[in-house]
């Protein structure tokens, strides 16, 4: 079957692109590392040269076609800002807070926006492509409408709950960002090595910073950062060895907060991401007592195919088969 639609997964730091057929399979595949912060020129200029560049052979070849866009393409610093869709949301919501955005040769992109919820008594919070993960996961997986938890774990980890196939919740822990920004701009740093520890000893320095984050009181993360200096100045743990710990620590302390703001475990919690980090994070779960029910990989695809879907630019999948 031929091509029916273009999607982009454009986030800050890559761009891929998606030729979709009718049944919401993906034809092939293209990347690009022109995220928004490394754009071939700067400005809008340098959005639609990103954009001739990947997508440009496919829309000589199959002139016309849709083109749908998620992730940070849609933020204040993207092609166009496409203002938060309020919470609860689905892929309906999502498509009637999407906004276009024309290209040079004529082209309309029909550009996703984000999330935000704004709990009672509590600051708001955002999440812009996740928001289309969730979306794939719930297309390919329909089963998880009914009632799921979300984690996408990352430099920003999103835990999200969806209810009735909404969007009603979610949490951002800057997990991710806080490693990076200890290990090399911290005093935490000093002590850790370039070299990586040997296999065993990372796996040990790891789960002996998820075993004190499991030990943890309230409030207790600010305190528990500093043993990644004392356990180096001690001799405890070898410099190669730090950065797992702190690691641990981190994404203990990350799991312990999601799992008290997610409540029992009545529903599905379900893992999206790079298989290698949502491996290490259900390792985690696992020693909180928590088996993730799935591990699903990019579903950015299939929730930007259900956003075209939603927004009218394309029959579902079920009637484009007859």
């Amino acid at each position: 079957m031929g091509p029916v639609l273009i999607a982009l997964d454009w986030g800050t730091s890559s761009l891929r692109g998606f030729l979709m057929e009718a049944g919401g399979s993906v034809l092939e595949q293209r990347g690009s590392p022109h995220g928004i912060t490394n754009l071939p020129e700067p400005g809008t200029a340098g959005f639609d040269a990103a954009f001739e560049a990947l997508c440009g052979p496919w829309l000589e070849r199959w002139p016309g076609l849709p083109v749908v866009a998620g992730g940070m393409v849609g933020s204040a610093q993207g092609w166009r800002k496409a203002p938060y869709a309020e919470c609860p949301a689905d892929a309906r919501q999502l498509a009637a807070a999407a906004v276009p955005v024309e290209a040079r040769r004529g082209t309309r992109i029909l550009i996703a926006p984000g999330v935000v919820s704004r709990p009672a008594g509590a600051a708001p919070d955002v999440i812009r492509g996740e928001e289309i993960q969730i979306a794939g996961a719930l297309l390919l997986h329909p089963e998880l409408a009914t009632g799921s938890h979300f984690l996408m774990p990352g430099t920003h980890s999103k835990w999200a709950e969806v209810r009735e196939g909404r969007i009603t919740g979610f949490r951002t822990y800057m997990t991710g960002e806080l490693f990076a920004v200890l290990s090399r701009h911290s005093l935490l740093g000093r002590l850790m090595t370039e070299a990586a520890a040997e296999p065993d000893m990372a796996q040990a320095a790891f789960a002996r910073g998820v075993a004190m984050a499991r030990a943890a009181q309230p409030g207790e993360l600010a305190h528990h950062l500093f043993a990644a200096r004392t356990l180096g100045l001690t001799g405890e743990l070898p410099g190669a060895a730090l950065k797992d710990f702190l690691s641990g620590l981190l994404i203990g302390h990350e799991v312990l907060g999601g799992l008290g703001a997610a409540g029992a475990g009545d529903v599905p919690l379900v893992l999206i991401g790079e298989e290698e980090l949502c491996r290490r994070y259900a390792g985690v779960l696992r020693t909180f007592g928590r088996t993730p029910d799935r591990l699903l990989g990019n579903t950015a695809p299939p929730g930007l195919f259900h956003f075209a879907t939603a927004a009218g630019l394309l029959a579902p999948p079920q009637e484009a088969s007859r």
